[in-house]
Order: C-alpha cells, then structure tokens, then sequence
C-alpha cells in the first residue's frame, strides 16, 4: 500500500532529526555500530548487546505478528515510511532495539570504564528517546505502541541482565554451542507465525537471527582458538583519543565495513542464485523472494555470513593489516 498522502515539510530541524533517529533502529545502524563495538571497544560489551538485541528483537516481532494491532490510520497522520507499512503496530520494534541497545551498552560498560555514570544514563535516555519520538514524528506507530515497546524491552533486560554472565560463558566455552547457535534460530524462523498476506517482519527476523548466530559462532571460534586480538584494550570512554588512536579506530571501522558489505552483497547474490536455480524463479521475482523456502535460507545464510565475517574475518585482517 502507497501512501497517497502529500504533506509540507515546515520545521526542518525536526524532519531531519527525526528521519535520522529512525534510522538509528534500523539495519544500517545494527550493521555499523554493533561490529564497531567489537572493533574498536570491548569484545563482552558487544557479546551482551548482540545477545540482547536478538532476544528483544524476536520476541518484539512475533508479539506483532501474535496482537495484530494495526498501524495508525494515514489520514489523519502522514506516514514518512513506506516499507514497514505492511507490518503491525503494537509493539514498536524500534522502541525495543533502541532501548535494548543504548541500556544494555550502558549497563555493561559503566563498572569498566571510567565516565560519569550520569552521562551514560542521559546518554541511554536521549538515544532512546529520540528513536521513540521519531515513531510518532514518521507516523508509524502510536504512542501505546512506543510506550509498550520500550516497557518491553526493559522488563525482558531486568530479567536478562541476572543470566548475562551465565549465558556468556555458555556461548564461549560449550562445544554444543554453534549447533545450537544455529539450528535453534532456523527452527524459529521456519516457524515464525504465518500471517493472512505478506508482511517484511518474517524476513527482519530472520536477518537479525541470523547475523546474531553468526556472530556467536565466531565469538565460540575466538575463544576456542585463538587469542582475542584487541579485546578490553586500555579504551577510556570519556577521554579524548589521541591522534593515532583515533586513527587507528577509523581505519579499523572502514576496513571492517567494507569487507561487511562485501559479504553481504557476494552472500545475497550466490544464495539467490542457489534458490532460483532450485525452485526456478527469476532472481528479479520479488514474490518468489518472500516465499518461506527462499527467504528464509536466503537471508539466514546471508546475515549469518555477515555475523561471522564481523567477528572472525575481519579482526583477522585487521591483525594482518597491523590495526
């Protein structure tokens, strides 16, 4: 469904700030900010954040899918956002991952690093909160739907947060844990609940599971054979990084996306190709793309890829490279 909708933009510092902020729960910034954390800060910090998100992620986009709480009605709001359209309202995805990340980033930071413990909790406020209103703002969801969201994500960290340690060592050191680490997502994702017509949050699920079991294999294969490369190195959130090190942080970032996208375009094209070879459909055919046997494997392996590649390939290069 198009939105038909025309509308005049008259305070321009809110529209961008805004359209920004939405972008901040959405995949360029998981696919940026979460492997920068590995990079470049802690790797436990970005162990904690993955595991997190993934949990709050999937329970959020099958409680859609389970309500079936529809969008607000466009009119009277103007929605900014087409491709989400398609998805139920309640709870807000976006409202979860923003409060799940900048809390649980918070949370696992504040007893290593020296900074104001004030400042992380403001900062773990704003981030949220702009991500919250830019809901409203873009007219995808209403005010029940952000509050719920957020609510959600915080209960399910209250509870987390007791297991975090536990569930970490698990994934480092249980060698049951890459098995499970993947057949327990596919198995959700082949059976994420069926809905009357097509809706994305099937396929964003699945990217999410699948990067997040990427990620958690390469995290076991770290531990189990080789040594952390730059883990809790003598990063000091809340003081000014020296030129070098800054420069250090840049290139590591833009080396290690680079070889990200790079995956994610060669994965996406060789699995596609895979698929439409086996079920013999145009690799054009957005509709033969959206069947449960195509998208599933095509974006678990995809994100998976991803998932690995951010957190084995690229710290090897960078150890290459002398970054």
């Amino acid at each position: 469904q198009g939105c038909t909708q025309k509308y005049i933009v008259k305070n321009y510092f809110y529209y961008y700030l805004f359209r920004f902020s939405a972008a901040l729960g959405e995949e360029i910034f998981y696919i940026t900010f979460l492997p920068f954390t590995y990079w470049n800060i802690d790797h436990s910090v970005s162990r904690r954040m993955i595991i997190v998100w993934s949990i709050v992620m999937y329970i959020g986009q099958v409680s859609k899918d389970i309500l079936k709480w529809p969008r607000p009605l466009s009119p009277p709001v103007v929605k900014l956002e087409m491709r989400a359209n398609a998805e139920y309202g309640m709870p807000s995805t976006h409202a979860m991952a923003a409060t799940a990340i900048s809390f649980s980033f918070f949370i696992a930071t504040m007893n290593h690093y020296k900074y104001p413990f004030e400042l992380g909790l403001v900062a773990a406020f704003v981030f949220s909160t702009l991500v919250c209103l830019s809901r409203l703002y873009t007219g995808m969801h209403t005010v029940l739907d952000v509050i719920g969201g957020a609510l959600i994500s915080a209960v399910l960290l209250v509870v987390l947060y007791p297991a975090w340690d536990m569930i970490d060592h698990f994934l480092l050191t249980s060698p049951f844990c890459p098995l499970l680490c993947i057949v327990v997502p596919l198995v959700l994702c082949y059976n994420y609940p069926k809905l009357d017509y097509y809706s994305p949050t099937r396929g964003d699920t699945t990217t999410i599971l699948g990067a997040a079991a990427g990620a958690t294999v390469g995290f076991w294969l770290n531990n189990q054979y080789t040594a952390p490369v730059y883990a809790s190195k003598s990063f000091q959130l809340g003081f000014p990084l020296i030129t070098s090190k800054m420069v250090a942080v840049l290139a590591r970032f833009f080396v290690g996306i680079l070889v990200v996208l790079l995956t994610r375009w060669l994965m996406k094209s060789v699995v596609l190709g895979v698929l439409s070879y086996r079920y013999k459909f145009p690799i054009r055919d957005l509709e033969a793309r959206r069947r449960l046997e195509v998208e599933v494997p095509y974006k678990f392996i995809t994100y998976s890829s991803v998932g690995f590649t951010a957190t084995v390939i690229v710290p090897l290069l960078h150890e290459l490279l002398g970054l």
